[in-house]
């Protein structure tokens, strides 16, 4: 049997009341709605000619006249309060969550998982999980991170940056790396194609036919590359590279190499090559910051694009796939964009430096 509105009759005085709400535009909306869902059902009307007129669902249609009869028209000015629900964590407890999971470490194990947070104070792990999203916290995850001590940073730092930012004139830059050991690594078996639903496959197992070193120099300038493959990154290897780069690099140009600082780079074969050839000048990043050379960035997307999925089946094959990324980058070269400026990176390390500083003096 289909739900009928309620039997309502309406003093004088609450009608009046009722038709002041509903005909106030000062009166909120869901009010002035109630009201007039009352008048309407008072008159007469059926739960449809209701909702039409009110639009209204409804469900409002059966409850708002019912509220009426109990609290009169000031029910229908107060929202249906809720079920009382679950009380709120105590503020201490939230702090404790906090602070175990920023400052302590549990006693079997290297950090903190959600589950074990919540066993130590009592409470769910959907409480723990909203606290450490409110603060920020993630005690799964760590990030490394290495703070140089070379007491030349700044200096370092400047000179490098400088030569990205301000380039010299009549000059070349380039930025100068070995890649070392890649593998020539073949797959133990044929994987599958990539189809809808199903990401493609490679075995996790492989057979190594050897390896080879790839040296490059990225002009940061232009983003062209000069590169050479070669077996070992002996001061051997390198010397031939510099005669590579001395030959390609037009003349009358000074040349200015960025280097890590690997000791093959400083050999006294090196130093006296150098010697015979003054338009060549190094300059070494900071102990330890590769991040500052930018053909990092160019190993990061040969290594990408060629190399980490690639299945070769001798050394040749490798030399070969690497030597044809290298063409077609140059065919569209790219440079890479240096926009931090020295002042933010020496400002960084600082803070880092004394971050570090504070952090000892506390463990003593």
């Amino acid at each position: 049997m289909a739900r009928t509105t309620h039997e309502l009759t309406l003093t004088r005085k609450d009608r009046l009341e009722l038709e002041a709400l509903a005909s106030n535009g000062n009166t909120p909306q869901k009010i002035a709605k109630r009201a007039r869902i009352v008048l309407l059902t008072a008159d007469g009307h059926g739960v449809n000619a209701i909702m039409r007129a009110a639009q209204a669902s409804k469900t409002s249609v059966w409850n708002w006249p019912k509220r009426f009869l109990e609290a009169g028209v000031e029910g229908l000015k107060r929202d249906k309060s809720k079920k009382p629900g679950k009380a709120p964590l105590p503020q201490a407890v939230r702090e404790r969550v906090v602070e175990m999971a920023a400052t302590q470490r549990p006693g079997h194990a290297t950090h903190w998982s959600v589950r074990m947070l919540a066993k130590a104070n009592g409470i769910s792990p959907r409480s723990v999980q909203r606290i450490l999203d409110e603060h920020g916290l993630k005690p799964h995850l760590t990030r490394t991170f290495k703070v140089s001590n070379d007491p030349a940073f700044a200096a370092k730092v400047r000179d490098i940056v400088g030569l990205y930012l301000n380039p010299p004139e009549k000059a070349i830059v380039l930025s100068v790396d070995e890649k070392s050991q890649i593998q020539a690594l073949d797959r133990t078996q044929p994987g599958l194609p990539m189809k809808k639903g199903r990401a493609g496959t490679m075995t996790h197992d492989y057979t190594r036919h050897g390896t080879t070193t790839l040296f490059a120099a990225l002009d940061v300038k232009t983003g062209e590359v000069i590169g050479e493959c070669l077996p070992r990154h002996r001061a051997k290897e390198f010397i031939a590279f510099l005669k590579r780069i001395d030959r390609l690099v037009k003349k009358g140009l000074a040349v200015h190499l960025i280097l890590d600082n690997y000791s093959t780079h400083k050999t006294e074969e090196v130093q006296a090559w150098l010697a015979k050839h003054p338009r060549f000048k190094l300059h070494f990043t900071p102990t330890p910051s590769s991040w500052l050379n930018l053909v990092e960035r160019l190993f990061a997307e040969i290594t990408r694009q060629r190399i980490r999925r690639g299945v070769f089946n001798s050394v040749e094959d490798l030399k070969t796939a690497i030597i044809d990324w290298v063409e077609h980058w140059n065919a569209e070269p790219r440079p890479f964009v240096w926009t931090a400026k020295p002042g933010t990176l020496i400002a960084k390390h600082r803070r880092a430096k004394k971050a570090l500083a504070a952090t000892s003096r506390g463990c003593k």
